[in-house]
């Protein structure tokens, strides 16, 4: 407790604070007098801080602004570690006015109950004598928890309910699947037992992405998704892949909360990490890399990604997305509708691309590496424009399933630090695609 207190680097209050602040996930302290009195959690820290030098501030929210001489920031990789970093911290410091805050009420829990079929539900107060198989909180708002528990319910679907003689509602719509009350009808009992393994198998995965061992669900899930291809089972395959998505979507490779508490700076000491082990990884394949060793690489501080989005060639789109020392920076994003007639050819779509960027290098900068969202093919076809206009910026791929970086034709399997790096860009840039060519859709739904 008292190491963190040290540790946290510390600002002063002024006006417009909060402008220097970063825009990622994280969380927030306002402290008096060296003690935390309140303990936040944002998506967007910038955002989110700015909101309390509103005018139109609640009471309580005016006073506890009034009070405060400092605040900290702690910068993490996702919502739900957020979320569960929050829940840690509020526990440990209980700050003045996390308990004082929502009307007096008591504070939110995600409980996960010791039953046959246990149950993972929402308690504003956990009784000491009753038994659980885990137990997170107290979260002080009872909608980020419901959002992130309505998130996990789409992945591995659970029961809330207790026992009953027909399947519930939710059941219907897939999110209580398999439902404990229609188990317990099954008068199979062969079927009764695998049913009932296949709904504690989601248990047991939800509890692990909840203590933070979300790699560990992952590659599982990996391990499946390779067994069920093998047996050229190819629809289980897919539904284990689009879990393995929604996952990846929800969340980063988390670092257990305790780590964060030890080391407030972790989140920056990790991007150098990650960094100087991806330009370790790229200079020992310098010489395979399709620009002919004609290039110098000094250091990895911009990286450009790029990733293409339509459905059944229509309303095409890609993104760029840039990378400034392993953090994203929106300023340098751009989109980019496909104008050439195969929009279902992303080699056609990367080679458009790419003679559209060329033409951007002075006003929208230059970068040290490209990375695609592809294979050998879309590779080539960046490179090939590139080194017609004499462009000699080194291009790598990435392919999923499992992630392994494309270096020419060699297929470098990501590990460790380089994977957590490479999948956020990767990920960021397919996110950004399809908001693009969502929008799209929604455009000529419409029209």
């Amino acid at each position: 407790m008292t190491n963190l207190l040290e540790n946290l680097p510390k600002q002063q209050i002024v006006p417009k604070i909060y402008q220097k602040l970063p825009e990622s996930p994280g969380i927030y302290v306002f402290f008096k007098d060296g003690f935390p009195i309140y303990i936040g959690k944002a998506i967007n820290l910038k955002r989110r801080v700015s909101s309390y030098f509103d005018l139109n501030l609640e009471t309580k929210t005016a006073r506890m602004i009034s009070e405060a001489d400092e605040l900290s920031v702690i910068k993490v990789e996702s919502e739900l570690e957020a979320l569960l970093l929050e829940a840690k911290l509020i526990r440990l410091y209980m700050p003045k006015y996390n308990i004082i805050s929502k009307d007096d009420k008591h504070p939110l829990y995600i409980q996960i109950t010791k039953e046959k079929y246990p149950r993972i539900i929402t308690a504003r107060k956990i009784a000491e004598n009753q038994k659980n198989l885990a137990f997170y909180g107290p979260f002080p708002f009872s909608n980020n928890v419901r959002s992130v528990l309505k998130m996990i319910r789409r992945i591995f679907p659970f029961s809330d309910h207790n026992l009953g003689t027909r399947p519930c509602l939710y059941s219907h719509i897939g999110l209580c699947n398999p439902c404990p009350s229609e188990i317990n009808q099954i008068t199979d009992y062969g079927l009764k037992i695998m049913e009932t393994k296949k709904y504690r198998l989601n248990i047991r995965r939800i509890k692990s992405i909840l203590d933070g061992h979300v790699d560990k669900v992952k590659t599982n899930l990996e391990k499946e998704m390779e067994n069920a291809s093998k047996n050229q089972d190819y629809e289980l395959a897919g539904q284990i892949r689009d879990r393995i998505e929604k996952i990846e979507y929800i969340t980063r490779p988390q670092m257990p909360t305790e780590f964060y508490m030890q080391n407030p700076n972790l989140y920056e000491d990790q991007r150098k990490f990650e960094i100087g082990e991806f330009s370790e990884l790229i200079k020992n394949y310098k010489r395979s890399l399709p620009s002919n060793g004609k290039f110098k690489i000094n250091n990895l501080s911009r990286i450009e990604c790029y990733d293409v989005a339509h459905l059944a060639g229509t309303n095409a789109t890609a993104s760029m997305v840039t990378f400034i020392n392993g953090e994203a920076d929106k300023s340098f994003y751009r989109h980019f509708r496909i104008r050439q007639e195969k929009g279902n050819s992303d080699i056609d779509s990367m080679r458009e691309i790419v003679a559209r960027r060329i033409k951007h290098l002075e006003d929208w900068g230059k970068p040290d590496l490209i990375i695609v969202d592809g294979g050998v093919a879309q590779v080539n076809a960046f490179t090939c424009v590139l080194q017609a206009n004499k462009v000699m910026i080194p291009v790598v791929g990435i392919a999923k399933h499992p992630d392994r970086l494309i270096i020419n034709d060699q297929k470098i399997k990501l590990e460790g630090k380089v994977l957590n790096l490479v999948s956020r860009i990767r990920d960021e840039a397919h996110r950004f695609a399809r908001v693009y060519h969502h929008e799209l859709v929604s455009r000529s739904l419409v029209n």
